[in-house]
C-alpha cells in the first residue's frame, strides 16, 4: 500500500506519521510519500518523519517528493493538508476582515472565502491527478475550509472518491467521554461511542451521544448547562443553549456573538496566524534536531488534536471494511430527507470498503436550518467563483455570507480580496 500526503511539509505531519506507526499491524503500508512544494521545509519535516519511522524498526518507507503527480501515482489513499500561500496568506485573510470591520478567520467569513478561492483549484488539480494516475484512490481532504472544498469536489470531481475531514467532531467526542469518565469513574473506548451532530463544517450542532447504542444525552446535556451556570465567563449564554437543547460547534460563536468576537480581534496583533507562525518556527527548529525521533510536546500548541487518530481510523476502516462511524463531510444523498441531496453536510457516516455512507439523520430545527441554508448558498456561489473565476458569483457570495459586508461595501471588500490574493488567484486575472 502507498499513501500520499500532499502538504507533507506541514508541522502536523509527524503526528500523522505516529498514527500510521500505531497501525502497522492492521494497515499493510509499504510507502508513505510526503509531497510539498517547499523543498527546504519538506527536508526538515520529512527528515524528522524518516527518523521517527527508522526508530520504530522502519515498518514502512518514507519517500519525499516535490513532484505532485509522481507522489500520487499508484497511491491507494491521498490526504491533503495544504495551505496555498502558507501562513502569510492566512494572516492576510485575518487582517483583510479587520480592515473592513468584519470577522477575519481561517474558515468563516471573508477570510474563509479568500482561503477557499485560493484552495479549490489546487484541490481539483489533485483530484485530476488521482483520476489519471491513481484511479480509485480515496481522497481524504483535511484542508480548510474542509466542507467548502468537499462541496467543490462533489460538484466538479464527482468521479474521484472523496471525503472531507475535520477534527472538531472527534475532539468533541473525546471531550464528552472524558467528562463521562470523570462523572462515572469508568473508561469507555471511543470506538463504542457515536456523536450525533449535523450541519456544515464548522457550523454544526451536537444533539446526541450514544455508547453501544444507548443514548447518553439526557445525562450529558444537563451537565453542560450546569457547567455554564458555574462559569464566571461562559462561552455561551444560557438562554440560547436551553432554547436550542443542543451544544453548538464553537465556531458558531462567530455567528451568534459577532460583535464580541470582532472586539477581541481588534486587540491584534498577534492574530492566530501570527501566533501559529511563532509556534511553527520553534517546531521546525526542534524537528531539525538530528537526535529527535518523537514529536515534541510543543506540537500540541499548534492545534489539531486527534488529527492523526481520525485520519488513520478513517483509512483503516475503509481498507479493512470495518464499517466504523465517523463524523465527516460528505454529500447528503438523502440521509437528511428534507434537505437537498446534493448538499455536502457534516454528519456521522459509516466507512467501509465500498465508501463513505452518511447515516440517516433527522433535520435540524428552523432556528439552525435558516443559518445553514444561507451559508450553503454562500458556499455554492464561492465554489462557482473559484472554479470559473466568476466575479459576479464572487460578488454574490460576499453579499450572501452572514459574516460578509453590507451591500454597499461588497465591491470594496471584493477588490481588496482580489488584490491581496492576486498571486494565488490566476483564474480572476
Amino acid at each position: 500500500m502507498k499513501i500520499t500526503v500532499i502538504g507533507g511539509g506541514s508541522t502536523y505531519t509527524p503526528e500523522l506519521v505516529n498514527g500510521f506507526l500505531a497501525r502497522v499491524e492492521s494497515l499493510p503500508l509499504k510507502e508513505l510519500w510526503l509531497m510539498d512544494i517547499d523543498p527546504e521545509r519538506l527536508e526538515v519535516v520529512g527528515g524528522f518523519a524518516q527518523r521517527m519511522v527508522k526508530a520504530k524498526g522502519e515498518p514502512f518507507k518514507v519517500v519525499l517528493s516535490t513532484n505532485q503527480r509522481e507522489a500520487i501515482a499508484g497511491a491507494s489513499y491521498v490526504t491533503t493538508q495544504l495551505r496555498v500561500g502558507m501562513m502569510p496568506a492566512r494572516r492576510g485573510d485575518e487582517y483583510l476582515g479587520l480592515r473592513h470591520g468584519l470577522i477575519g478567520q481561517e474558515t468563516t467569513g471573508v477570510g474563509g472565502m479568500a482561503k477557499a478561492l485560493r484552495t479549490i483549484p489546487v484541490i481539483l488539480g489533485i483530484a485530476k491527478d488521482i483520476r489519471e494516475v491513481a484511479p480509485g484512490a480515496l481522497l481524504a481532504n483535511f484542508t480548510n475550509p474542509a466542507g467548502l472544498v468537499t462541496e467543490a469536489l462533489t460538484r466538479y470531481a464527482a468521479d474521484v472518491p472523496a471525503v472531507g475531514v475535520c477534527n472538531v467532531g472527534i475532539t468533541t467526542k473525546m471531550g464528552i467521554l472524558e467528562k463521562l469518565e470523570a462523572a462515572t469513574g469508568s473508561h469507555v473506548d471511543e470506538s463504542r461511542a457515536i456523536l450525533n451532530t449535523l450541519g456544515l463544517n464548522h457550523l454544526t450542532w451536537h444533539r446526541g451521544f450514544t455508547i453501544d447504542g444507548e443514548e447518553m444525552w439526557p445525562l450529558i446535556f444537563p451537565a453542560f448547562v450546569e457547567s455554564l451556570k458555574e462559569e464566571e465567563h461562559p462561552e455561551w449564554d444560557l438562554r440560547t443553549i436551553e432554547s436550542l437543547g443542543m451544544i453548538p460547534n464553537y465556531y458558531l460563536q462567530y455567528f451568534y456573538y459577532t460583535d464580541k468576537k470582532f472586539e477581541a480581534q481588534k486587540k491584534w496583533p498577534p492574530s492566530r496566524a501570527e501566533e501559529v507562525m511563532a509556534i511553527e518556527k520553534d517546531l521546525l527548529r526542534e524537528y531539525a534536531d538530528p537526535a529527535l525521533t518523537e514529536p515534541p510536546a510543543d506540537l500540541m500548541k499548534r492545534g489539531g488534536a486527534y488529527y492523526s487518530t481520525l485520519a488513520t481510523q478513517l483509512i483503516n476502516s475503509h481498507y479493512n471494511d470495518l464499517g466504523q462511524v465517523h463524523v465527516v463531510n460528505v454529500r447528503n444523498n438523502g440521509a437528511v430527507k428534507d434537505w437537498p441531496a446534493d448538499w455536502v453536510l457534516e454528519l456521522p457516516a459509516k466507512v467501509d470498503r465500498q465508501g463513505v455512507h452518511p447515516l440517516p439523520s433527522e433535520p435540524l430545527p428552523p432556528a439552525c436550518f435558516g443559518l445553514i441554508s444561507q451559508v450553503k448558498m454562500y458556499e455554492i456561489l464561492t465554489v462557482k467563483a473559484a472554479v470559473h473565476g466568476d466575479r459576479n458569483a464572487m460578488y454574490q457570495a460576499l453579499l450572501t455570507n452572514p459574516l460578509g459586508p453590507s451591500a454597499d461595501k461588497v465591491q470594496a471588500v471584493m477588490d481588496d480580496m482580489l488584490e491581496t490574493n492576486r498571486q494565488w488567484l490566476p483564474q480572476f486575472n
